[in-house]
């Protein structure tokens, strides 16, 4: 039920690839919300997804960029100004690639050329998106910025592989910005943890498909979906989380808190 969280508020959403992405779900639930908003993602990933029936669904421009790009960023945080009218309210980062996962090499033998790929890509995009809407004042006071992460940031996940180190680095990163950015313009930045996400990205995951039914095993209220997560990021993007800054938020049916679960302990007892 629509109730005009982000009416007024003007946005830039990265990272939706397809209907199964949560950047695609932030979109919808901020559409519904009031928002009005720019698309955007890599020029590769725009050909690979399916970004324009969710440009017309929201009636959103695209404005392709590389999060990598200094120029890019600049670029996207200009046009997203003179397409939306006026200072950026919220940004949403949806962004995380790692070749060393792509091509199943075990953490101990990473690709050190690749580890930084993923960091450039995943993290330091972040330090660079905040940096030139600091630089261009892009970002209204009291705006919020939102960047997803997952928990194998504090814990160690196998699978999770040079990812869990990018992560960390994600998280510092919204932290130490989000202390000069608030001191300075009172924009607040925080991560979302979310749950094991049947998105593309996480499904290409080795093993991901055990690990889902783990941890919704573990969660009381089970694994949060990706619809779920938006509606999460929206009332961060509102004016009722204002005063939430720096903080790594955990979104995962409580997963998080957990030790174990009294179903786990019984299918272990009944082996």
């Amino acid at each position: 039920m629509a109730n005009d969280l982000l009416k007024g508020k003007r946005g830039i959403i990265t990272g939706a690839l397809d209907e199964n992405s949560i950047a695609w779900k932030v979109a919808e639930k901020a559409h519904e919300q009031g928002a009005v908003f720019v698309l955007t993602n890599a020029p590769i990933a725009m050909r690979m997804g399916e970004i324009n029936a969710l440009a017309e669904k929201t009636n959103s421009k695209i404005i392709p960029a590389d999060a990598t790009s200094i120029e890019d960023l600049t670029k996207l945080f200009t046009e997203a100004q003179e397409v939306l009218g006026g200072k950026i309210d919220f940004v949403l980062h949806s962004i995380g690639m790692s070749v060393n996962i792509r091509k199943n090499i075990p953490y101990t033998e990473s690709n050190y050329d690749y580890f930084s790929k993923g960091i450039d890509v995943s993290a330091m995009s972040l330090h660079k998106m905040l940096a030139v809407a600091k630089k261009m004042d892009a970002i209204s006071e009291w705006g919020s910025v939102v960047a997803l992460t997952y928990m194998a940031a504090q814990r160690t996940y196998p699978f999770y592989t040079d990812m869990a180190d990018i992560k960390a680095m994600l998280e510092s990163i919204a932290r130490s910005f989000g202390y000069h950015y608030g001191v300075e313009k009172k924009v607040r930045i925080n991560t979302v943890s979310q749950s094991p996400t049947k998105t593309t990205a996480g499904t290409g995951i080795k093993g991901f498909g055990d690990f889902y039914d783990f941890a919704d095993s573990i969660a009381p209220l089970g694994n949060a979906s990706a619809e779920d997560c938006a509606n999460y990021c929206v009332t961060l993007f509102s004016d009722l989380t204002r005063m939430v800054t720096m903080q790594n938020l955990f979104h995962d049916g409580g997963y998080s808190s957990t030790g174990v679960s009294s179903e786990i302990l019984a299918k272990m007892g009944e082996e």
